[in-house]
Order: C-alpha cells, then sequence, then structure tokens
C-alpha cells in the first residue's frame, strides 16, 4: 500500500490556526514567538484555574505543573525556545524560585543532555532578564 496515511493532528492544526488568525489577523499560522510577544504572562488567578487545583484539588499545584512543563520542554531541547521562556515566567508568577527552575533544568539534562540543559538555561535567564525590565 502506497497511500501515506493522514496526519492525525492536521485537523487540529487547522484549528488552532484559525483561532490565531481570529485572535490577529496577520497571522498566518501559530507562531509561538509571536504568541509570546502578544501574551508574555497570563494572571496567576487564570494559571491556577487551568493548571492548578481548581478542576483536581487534590492534584499538582500550578507550579508543580509548570516545573514538570519545563523539564519536558528542556528534554526536546531547542525546538522549544518561546515555550520555555514562557513556562519560566509562568512558573515564577505560580511560585517557583530561579533555584527550584535551575534545579528542574539541571535534572532535565540527564535526560535531554547537556546541549538541552546549557540552551534552557540560557533561556531562563532571557525570561528573567525581560521580567527585570518590564
Amino acid at each position: 500500500m502506497t497511500d501515506t496515511p493522514k496526519n492525525p493532528f492536521d485537523d487540529l492544526i487547522k484549528l488552532g490556526s484559525g483561532w490565531a488568525k481570529a485572535m490577529a489577523p496577520t497571522m498566518e499560522r501559530i507562531d509561538p514567538a509571536a504568541i509570546e510577544k502578544m501574551w508574555p504572562t497570563m494572571p496567576g488567578e487564570v494559571m491556577e484555574a487551568f493548571f492548578g487545583k481548581t478542576l483536581n484539588p487534590d492534584g499538582l499545584s500550578a507550579k508543580d505543573r509548570l516545573l514538570l512543563t519545563l523539564m519536558g520542554l528542556t528534554v526536546i531541547g531547542a525546538n522549544a525556545e518561546p515555550q520555555i521562556r514562557m513556562t519560566v515566567r509562568h512558573a515564577r508568577i505560580a511560585g517557583a524560585t530561579d533555584r527550584e527552575i535551575d534545579e528542574t533544568i539541571a535534572l532535565a539534562g540527564m535526560f535531554g543532555g547537556a546541549p538541552a540543559m546549557a540552551k534552557a538555561m540560557q533561556l531562563a535567564s532571557e525570561a528573567r532578564d525581560g521580567e527585570e525590565g518590564e
């Protein structure tokens, strides 16, 4: 059989692109860097509602979820630059300390390698520098 199977994410990508274009008509496709500029962080209450204990009172806090997200993003490396910066900023809003963020990235380096860890540390520094300049 020579037919290439349909990518199961095609419809989701089209839907997301439609949403992005509705929010900002100049966005022809979802661009994480553009989203980062448009909405660099969300308020702590919104973050807790979506990522925290609102829907699962016995579950992980927004801070813990964001640190786990940061670990996953670090492992996949430099493909997630805007997402790493956004996650660092959100983790800080959720109460994570710089030390906790650095430890999370360092631990992820055991799985993603030293280059991924070094890149994530650089991106975390950029996120912190951006906050201080605002």
